[in-house]
């Protein structure tokens, strides 16, 4: 399906070596993308895979890489938070930029949503952004370290379980994170969004997605993944979400 693909890196917002994976079309690409894996996560889960090579399908490279600390991605992560994923994902943009051309779709999952919401700013050439399962606030998170909280406050960084492995966290992560606020971003985006959300979603609540999109001005539209769960863990539901993708998008590339 696709031809000249394979891993690359490039230096992210704290100086580390990324580990990513840029996916090309087997023509000329009509465009560029980058996709945002979600918290903890890496570029190799299956919503990114998939997500991906719908969107290779139909003519567009996406580059997906993990973030600092994360995957195959150098770097502590207790030291990393949601500014310097931001800072990771304008690294991407600059990367693509000087090897390529810069990208004009900015997809993230999950936290990886609110990520690429915060990034689009700072990336002028992308046309649209779209999220998938994203919180409306970046400390949405927090809940997940509610057991650790304590300690985290008491000793400055704590151990915790995210996915079912461990990860030091430090009390910068939630300083950072809690001073993250996305509505002036949304309201005053300046490129077409598309929010995809499951109804279902256990861990990220529908209501999330109503608040990212009544938030937003146009052009904006909303995909619901009916019975999918939060990660996309079935495959038809993470094409469907690229093939929705790929077609939306098209309408506001540039020429």
């Amino acid at each position: 399906m696709t031809s000249n693909s394979g891993k690359v890196e490039f230096s992210g917002a704290q100086g580390h070596r990324l580990a990513a994976r840029l996916d090309m079309p087997e023509q000329a690409p009509r465009a560029f993308a980058v996709f945002a894996h979600c918290f903890t996560c890496s570029k190799d889960t299956r919503a990114a895979a998939y997500i991906g090579a719908a969107l290779v399908a139909q003519g567009l490279a996406v580059l997906r890489f993990d973030f600092t600390g994360l995957g195959g991605s150098e770097g502590d992560f207790a030291n990393t938070n949601f500014s310097s994923n931001v800072g990771d994902l304008v690294a991407a943009a600059d990367w693509l930029r000087r090897e390529h051309r810069a990208p004009q779709l900015l997809v993230g999952h999950s936290l990886g949503g609110a990520a690429v919401l915060a990034a689009a700013p700072r990336i002028p050439e992308a046309k649209a952004v779209a999220t998938v399962n994203a919180p409306a606030d970046p400390a949405h998170v927090l809940h997940r370290l509610a057991p650790a909280r304590a300690e985290i406050s008491a000793q400055g960084e704590a151990e915790v379980q995210l996915g079912g492995r461990p990860f030091r966290l430090k009390q910068q992560f939630i300083d950072d994170i809690e001073g993250q606020k996305l509505d002036t971003i949304v309201a005053h985006l300046g490129k077409a969004l598309m929010v995809f959300h499951a109804p279902l979603d256990q861990i990220v609540g529908i209501n999330n997605a109503a608040h990212l999109f009544t938030t937003a001005r146009h052009p904006k539209s909303f995909v619901s993944l009916d019975d999918a769960d939060h990660l996309l863990s079935r495959k038809e539901d993470a094409l469907y979400v690229g093939q929705v993708l790929a077609a939306w998008v098209q309408r506001y590339l540039a020429p």
